[in-house]
């Protein structure tokens, strides 16, 4: 698996289930995707499903997958794994799997996933997604995950804890902008200028408010592993569940 992200939930396991098994609440928190739909299903098959993802406002590129999940012994652990598809010539992701685990601790829940893809495109396909879409959907994965932490632990929404991710940018850059702006247009002196052009440098140093999703706050390597880029994450991954090898292609 190519990628990992590790978060710690304190809420109930049924809970936490629940927001990440309906496709309704999944939706909700996770911002990989615009739409998720379960699909007609006969008693005892995996859990077929349909999933969107708005690129731009008149762009929607979907997809198809399976999954299922099982819960593993008395220690409460559960597991979820999926592979999905999209055959959009506009998708750069071509087909993939990965899985989410749930680990009961005595501070709250480990959440995790470990997921990789096939790019396509060819060598442009392979490069663009080395360098430009892993590291976002790794970023993705991270922010959402903290997404979903807030809005188990404190209650605060998917939609609130979306509009102050956007909103507490956009008041450091206009708090930048007003430190600097006036120096500049009075011409003030040039060490005046730095020092007030470094407190604005703090200000995207300084950690996000509370209630604000933050990607920082997930790990993004498993614990004990050294930490490496995340395109070159699949050596520090752990294996996925053996139920993934029950599930076919989509």
């Amino acid at each position: 698996m190519g990628l990992y992200v590790e978060t710690r939930i304190r809420t109930e396991m049924d809970t936490l289930w629940e927001r990440t098994q309906d496709p309704a609440h999944h939706q909700r928190w996770d911002l990989r995707f615009s739409e998720i739909d379960h699909l007609p299903r006969r008693p005892g098959e995996p859990q077929r499903f349909r999933y969107a993802v708005r690129v731009l406002p008149f762009l929607t590129v979907s997809g198809t997958g399976v999954s299922a999940g099982e819960s593993g012994g008395a220690d409460g652990r559960r597991v979820s794994v999926l592979r999905f598809a999209s055959p959009h010539p506009l998708s750069l992701l071509a087909e993939g799997s990965g899985y989410w685990r749930y680990v009961p601790t005595p501070d709250g829940i480990r959440f995790l996933t470990g997921y990789d893809y096939r790019p396509r495109w060819g060598r442009f396909g392979a490069v663009a997604d080395r360098w430009v879409f892993r590291p976002l959907m790794g970023w993705a994965t991270a922010w959402s995950f903290d997404r979903l932490r807030l809005w188990c632990e404190h209650g605060v929404s998917p939609a609130r804890s979306l509009a102050y991710g956007v909103a507490e940018p956009v008041v450091r850059l206009l708090a930048v902008a007003g430190a600097l702006g006036p120096a500049a247009l009075l011409g003030m002196p040039t060490v005046v200028t730095l020092a007030l052009a470094a407190l604005a440098a703090l200000l995207f140093l300084v950690p996000p408010l509370p209630h604000t999703p933050a990607a920082r706050r997930c790990l993004r390597t498993p614990p004990g592993r050294p930490a490496v880029p995340t395109h070159a994450a699949s050596t520090a991954t752990p294996p996925a569940p053996a139920l993934l090898a029950t599930l076919e292609r989509p």
